[in-house]
């Protein structure tokens, strides 16, 4: 997919904050904001993922006890963010 351009407005401290961090990390300015910007929608999609997954493995809890203990528990230890 192709780059969209859109404009914002943003406090000045805000932008001189993002332009040491993009500089620091040898970035352009839009290179750094697409990618925090990427990030914090991938944090939405997994939260919401991680919510179904919940509300599943809620209704699953009084049917298969083992298959949720086992789910539960990889989601555990692997750290795992759906």
């Amino acid at each position: 997919m192709g780059a969209i351009k859109f404009a914002i407005s943003v406090p000045g401290e805000t932008m001189n904050q993002v332009d040491r961090a993009a500089k620091r990390l040898g970035w352009t300015r839009s290179r750094y904001v697409s990618v925090v910007l990427a990030r914090v929608a991938q944090r939405e999609r997994d939260a919401a993922i991680s919510k179904k997954v919940d509300a599943v493995l809620a209704e699953l809890d009084g049917q298969d006890h083992e298959t949720v203990k086992h789910l539960q528990r990889a989601r555990r230890e692997e750290g795992t963010e759906w």
